[in-house]
């Protein structure tokens, strides 16, 4: 005899639901782990540290989460309460405080430190502006602008 898989018909709803997370759309069929990631500036840490203290099952579908559980990990990641290392903006220039962003305040946050580092014309404001590495990478090799023409490359001549 064949047996049948029986799935409750509520959890395929779960699957094909999109959830929406400080303004990014994740799908339903996504574990709650790998899930939280897909959000800009939540790390593979942070998403960790979510789960653990909000207590959820990292393994559960982010489908099945019901909207105040939603609520709730939306305000645990604007408000985060961890450990400072797990923080992605240590020690603001501006206001010297530890804290946490994301999305677009993420971009805006880092767009204005790159600003900032080429107007007071550091090293690595320098190398923003010319478009090379900043932390000490052989450039001999790699970062090479016009790969189809060859531009600075010269070969032996055999004779």
């Amino acid at each position: 005899m064949e047996q049948k898989i029986v799935r409750p018909v509520d959890e395929e709803k779960y699957e094909e639901r999109i959830v929406r997370i400080l303004s990014k759309d994740i799908e339903g069929g996504m574990k709650v782990y790998p899930g939280l990631t897909k959000i800009k500036g939540v790390s593979w840490s942070l998403s960790n540290a979510v789960c653990k203290i909000l207590e959820m099952d990292k393994n559960r579908k982010i489908g099945s989460l019901t909207d105040s559980e939603v609520k709730k990990i939306s305000e645990f990641i604007k408000n985060p309460k961890i450990p400072k290392y797990i923080l992605n903006k240590r020690n603001d220039f501006e206001t010297g405080e530890d804290k946490h962003l994301t999305g677009s305040d993420l971009e805006l946050s880092k767009e204005f430190d790159i600003k900032r580092l080429k107007k007071i014309k550091s090293y690595k404001g320098y190398r923003h502006t010319l478009g090379l590495p900043l932390r000490g990478q052989r450039t001999k090799s790699h970062f090479r602008r016009n790969k189809s023409k060859g531009v600075g490359i010269k070969k032996k001549n055999k004779k």
